[in-house]
């Protein structure tokens, strides 16, 4: 990797870099801040929210460093003093960074990033966190809404070329926090350990002299086992030969286009009649939570589903937003509460400290805010959100890599278990967790 792929420091806003330059020109760029990152209010709708990109971002904000090329390009550029230039040379985050776990969910108003840093530290990191936040849990979000939905039958991202060549990494890694079980993007997997799938499309088909020729080279590479797209011409045809080419072990059969729920009926009944009764059934026509929702009772066996994930079905962003809320007087004394008060965008201040309350069998019944002065943990019997993710400047590495994100995916699943069942309905409907601040 070269020098300057190594560095994110970039990935930002020039006024990011513009407010850092006049706070060190005006002397209050040291002061102790806390700042958080929340989003107001969940996309119409929805009724919760999954936490993704926790991983990917720690390991950002380790390459977040101003070498030379980035330094140049600022001076050439004229975007700061040369005396910030200077200050950015030495730049390490060195705050404290408190957070929800990756694959919890969140509410409005759920403080799921907690900086602790001077102003110039954490103010700068605004642009970068809010990117990638607000992509990887819009991504999780709507994919959590598909694996509920599928009723446990298996799903795989395959939307990489629905999306740009970064993105669709971190909506595979994203998809599969939330339950999907693979995807498409060998980038993905090398990086984050998730399990990759694929065999062919209609161009492979289309090669071949003949569909049984298609069939017959791929069944000659990849066995018996593999999965035959079987709707290049007619289903019912292809299906025959398929089951001629590979035999009733045929693993599976792909239909990516036509009315799903009564073709699949009638694939169905095609395979069992010709001894394929283990054969599988995968399904990849422009899914999403809906249509899923109405294969429920189709003889379906899994899913695979493109753009609707990768763009979060809908809503491509999660509406999060990166607030000061308190900092230390002028002389570094008493903290000060702050707070936005503009019409629609108001924001609450102070340090705070999120509980998820949970009733008598553990169902979670209310997001609880506890607004506190000097950090301390409240007392309430809830189950406490915040866990440390960067401490005095060092990440911890739990959070970070395939392991990070295997993680995130078994907490995903813990934290849905404690949801209340109207959770689940794809009907509008307003969050099923109340906020409440106190």
């Amino acid at each position: 990797m070269t020098e300057r792929a190594a560095s994110s420091a970039l990935l930002t806003d020039r006024y990011e870099l513009t407010m850092l330059d006049a706070a060190l020109l005006a002397g209050t760029h040291d002061r102790e801040c806390v700042f958080e990152a929340f989003t107001r209010r969940l996309p119409d709708g929805r009724r919760y929210g999954v936490l993704a990109g926790t991983g990917r971002l720690l390991e950002l904000i380790e390459q977040f460093r101003f070498q030379d090329a980035e330094l140049q390009f600022l001076r050439d550029n004229h975007v700061v003093r040369d005396e910030t230039i200077d200050w950015l040379a030495d730049y390490r985050f060195s705050g404290t960074i408190r957070g929800y776990r990756e694959g919890e969910l969140f509410f409005p108003g759920s403080p799921f990033f907690i900086v602790d840093a001077p102003f110039a530290e954490g103010v700068i990191l605004e642009t970068l966190l809010l990117s990638v936040f607000n992509y990887d849990s819009a991504v999780a979000s709507a994919a959590a809404r598909m694996v509920a939905a599928s009723a446990g039958r298996p799903l795989a991202e395959m939307g990489s070329r629905r999306a740009n060549e970064r993105s669709a990494v971190a909506a595979a890694r994203a998809a599969f926090i939330a339950g999907f079980s693979a995807t498409s993007n060998l980038e993905a997997g090398r990086t984050w350990g998730v399990p990759t799938m694929g065999t062919a499309a209609h161009a492979f088909t289309l090669l071949h002299d003949s569909e049984e020729d298609a069939f017959r080279a791929q069944v000659d590479a990849l066995g018996p086992g593999t999965t035959l797209l079987v709707d290049t011409f007619d289903v019912e045809k292809a299906i025959e030969t398929a089951v001629k080419v590979a035999g009733p072990e045929l693993g599976a059969v792909r239909l990516d286009s036509g009315d799903l729920p009564k073709l699949v009926k009638q694939v169905r009944q095609q395979l069992d009649s010709l001894g394929a009764t283990k054969t599988r059934i995968t399904v990849t026509n422009d899914l999403d939570e809906f249509t899923i929702a109405a294969l429920a009772a189709s003889p379906v066996d899994s899913y695979g589903v493109g753009t609707s994930v990768v763009t979060g079905s809908g809503h491509p962003a999660s509406g999060m937003v990166y607030k000061l809320v308190a900092h230390r007087g002028g002389d570094g004394g008493e903290w000060i509460s702050v707070a936005k008060k503009s019409d629609g965008k108001a924001s609450i201040g102070g340090r705070k400290h999120p509980i998820r309350r949970l009733d008598a069998r553990g169902t979670a019944v209310a997001e609880v805010v506890h607004i506190v002065e000097k950090g301390d943990t409240p007392d309430d019997s809830g189950r406490d959100l915040l866990v440390p993710l960067i401490t005095d400047g060092e990440v911890h590495r739990e959070h970070l890599g395939v392991e990070g994100t295997r993680r995130a995916r078994e907490h995903r699943a813990l934290a849905m278990a404690e949801l209340p069942d109207e959770a689940f309905r794809l009907g509008r409907g307003d969050p099923v967790l109340p906020t409440l601040f106190g």
